[in-house]
């Protein structure tokens, strides 16, 4: 390579760093009660965080990270898998494959060897099937690692007892969502991590996103997947977009609507985490606002992740981060979430 073409390479290099710290230092601009807020809040949210706020359109509005983790590197997300899980299904409803009406049946029939005829996809993804759940924590665990494979884990949900009939109680668990991903896998012939990668991630260069299961155990479309800020918030673009990532149409705008629909009337909620208390619940996401339609969409995870998205004011919010003080978020993030409001149009609830 000679010496000029050396130098002019360096050159482009240089100016394609300043575009980037030009782009983030003016993303920034306007946002300093933004600043005072995560700082005030930032020992009860955690050291270790990105917090990235984009405008529906896909254009950067806020960004901050700490030394200790940047915007590229994938964490757990846990309980925020299960909205891509629920995107991922309706994937393939769009595609005519499968309905969120279908009984589970259809392709699970060792649920109608015991008794569970009844059960949707729907149900699925709005965890109303009515099995009972194994409980949490590290009981849960040893459970889950008993299982070889999604097959196996989901199989056992069949001989559980029915606490109440489908479509009737709302308890948030990790049956509903694990059952629909393995529907997805007997549909497609795929596992489910492969299925998600050349179905959503890759498509919405989702590059650091994943589910595995590194930890042991089988799969888990529930709480397995790892993203980082920049992927999921890819994701939440998409959907503030009505179903488009960068002009390429991933859902239709019919889907959309679908995910980002109440399920679950206020009197059918039972056991609902104490994270999320008040909140309705969409497809894999929570409603996070009332009225005659919601437009605030989140799926948070208990260790800290926080994805959301506000359909009226047109933003996405996503607050990352690797080391949880495990303490209860929604006041700090909806706090935080107020303060980004001010600077968004919109006669919103």
């Amino acid at each position: 390579m000679s010496y000029k073409t050396t130098r002019n390479c360096l050159k482009c290099s240089i100016l394609a760093l300043g575009l980037l710290v030009l782009q983030v230092a003016t993303a920034q601009d306007g946002f300093a009660d933004l600043d005072q807020a995560l700082s005030a809040k930032q020992k009860q949210l955690g050291k270790s965080y990105v917090l990235q706020v984009w405008k529906a359109g896909d254009t950067l509005a806020y960004l901050k990270t700490s030394p200790e983790l940047n915007a590229r590197t994938a964490v757990p997300v846990a309980g925020s898998s299960k909205w891509l899980t629920a995107a991922l299904l309706m994937v393939f409803v769009d595609e005519g494959k499968i309905s969120l009406d279908d009984k589970i049946t259809r392709w699970l029939p060792e649920f109608e060897k015991y008794g569970k005829n009844y059960i949707t996809l729907r149900h699925c993804l709005s965890h109303m099937t009515g099995i009972k759940s194994d409980g949490s924590g590290v009981g849960k665990l040893f459970q889950k690692k008993k299982f070889d494979s999604l097959e196996e884990e989901v199989n056992s949900y069949a001989a559980r007892e029915i606490q109440s009939n489908p479509g009737t109680e709302f308890r948030y668990n990790d049956i509903g969502p694990n059952i629909a991903g393995r529907v997805l896998e007997v549909l497609t012939k795929k596992r489910f991590d492969q299925l998600a990668k050349q179905r959503l991630f890759t498509p919405m260069k989702m590059r650091s996103t994943s589910f595995s299961n590194m930890g042991g155990g089988p799969l888990d479309p529930s709480g397995g997947a790892s993203a980082s800020a920049d992927d999921y918030m890819k994701f939440l673009v998409m959907l503030l977009n009505k179903g488009t990532y960068h002009g390429r149409r991933i859902l239709s705008e019919e889907s959309v609507a679908e995910l980002l629909k109440a399920q679950v009337p206020a009197g059918l909620m039972k056991d609902v985490p104490k994270l999320t208390e008040g909140y309705s619940y969409a497809l894999g996401s929570w409603v996070a606002n009332t009225g005659a339609a919601g437009t605030v969409f989140t799926g948070p995870a208990f260790p800290g992740a926080w994805p959301m998205i506000d359909t009226c004011r047109g933003y996405a919010y996503v607050y990352m981060v690797k080391d949880s003080p495990g303490e209860e978020k929604t006041r700090l993030h909806m706090e935080l979430k107020s303060t980004v409001d001010g600077h968004f149009s919109g006669n919103c609830d």
